[in-house]
């Protein structure tokens, strides 16, 4: 039987091809989805080995966001009915933090609702990332939206190692989901904490009314960014939203995204993120076939796994979240 396209392509891009705007994706689009799966299996294996870095999460402020983004149940302008609270007390924090290090996560990320952290709550914020830089070992993440640069620098003196900031979709279908802030804003942001020597988390929510090619648009604009950790979420429609009432998407659809995203960015952690549930199995099939990481818990909004089952799961399926048992980790996927 002769090889398919689609794994030729994952070879080209072992050695050495990388995908670019103006290439021909129709590949993407038009490959019989197990074939997909079986290239970016191959690129998974590749570059990531057999290694699923989970990282995890805390919602640090909630609710009361003047952002309209339409997904978001913390905006101001919905009525979801999500608990409203200010930033949680130091010593809460920590204790999820040891608690899920103790479980075994890889990474621990605070994330807050609106714009930006700023004042007394930023302030809060840094006091708790440096007591858990000098009592944990879990690597620290932080979301915590449009900050200057000089917040960036003093999150990363206290011990943060990655900043998660979405591009959420393509740059084109961005002011359909969200009209108080830009695009571009997320751009200069994310280059911000680059500069400053973060590893950046950046993905976005696929189901939102968007077109394939706007998801091929934000699969190429990561890239182009060079980011190392790229969440996938597929949207979870919660009343009360501007996206209430839509229908969720299809399984095949997350899995052919998932795919895709691999061959458009080989080196990079694939993360599934909200909507896990919506896929076989609660991911495993993705896991083999291009994901090389999850959100783990509960995760803000939407339901989540505990770091648990996620153990139990990759084990069965024979990979690990711990850096000494991998093999054949030769990209940035394996745990930092």
């Amino acid at each position: 039987m002769s090889e398919s396209n689609c794994l030729k392509l994952a070879k080209s891009i072992i050695a050495g091809r990388r995908i670019k705007r103006g290439d021909d994706l129709s590949i993407f689009l038009t490959a019989p989805l197990p074939e997909l799966q079986e290239g970016a299996r191959l690129l998974q294996d590749h570059f990531c080995g057999n290694h699923i870095d989970f990282c995890t999460i805390i919602n640090g402020r909630s609710g009361r966001c003047g952002e309209n983004c339409k997904y978001c149940a913390q905006a101001a302008c919905h009525h979801t009915g999500i608990e409203e609270y200010a930033f949680l007390p130091k010593e809460t924090i920590i204790a999820h933090a040891r608690a899920n290090e103790e479980a075994g996560a890889n990474r621990f990320a605070i994330v807050t609702s609106g714009r930006a952290l700023s004042g007394r709550d930023f302030d809060r914020a840094i006091e708790t990332y440096e007591a858990m830089r000098d009592t944990l070992h879990i690597d620290l993440c932080a979301s915590h939206g449009l900050l200057t640069r000089a917040q960036l620098r003093r999150l990363r003196e206290a011990g943060v190692t990655s900043y998660h900031h979405n591009i959420e979709t393509s740059h084109r279908f961005f002011p359909q989901i969200c009209t108080t802030h830009t695009y571009d804003d997320r751009i200069r942001t994310i280059k911000m904490a680059q500069e400053e020597g973060f590893c950046v988390c950046s993905g976005g929510i696929i189901g939102m009314g968007e077109t394939w090619e706007d998801r091929l648009d934000m699969a190429l604009s990561l890239a182009e960014l060079g980011i190392e950790s790229i969440p996938i979420n597929a949207l979870m429609p919660i009343p009360g939203t501007g996206m209430e009432g839509r229908a969720q998407l299809p399984a095949d659809d997350i899995l052919r995204t998932i795919a895709f995203f691999r061959y458009i960015n080989p080196a990079a952690n694939i993360r599934l993120a909200a909507g896990r549930k919506l896929l076989p199995k609660n991911g495993a099939t993705a896991f083999c076939a291009g994901a090389s990481a999850s959100i783990t818990g509960n995760m803000l909004t939407t339901s989540g796994t505990t770091i648990k089952e996620d153990m139990a799961m990759i084990a069965k399926l024979g990979l690990t979240n711990r850096e000494e048992d991998c093999h054949a980790v030769t990209g940035t996927c394996g745990a930092r």
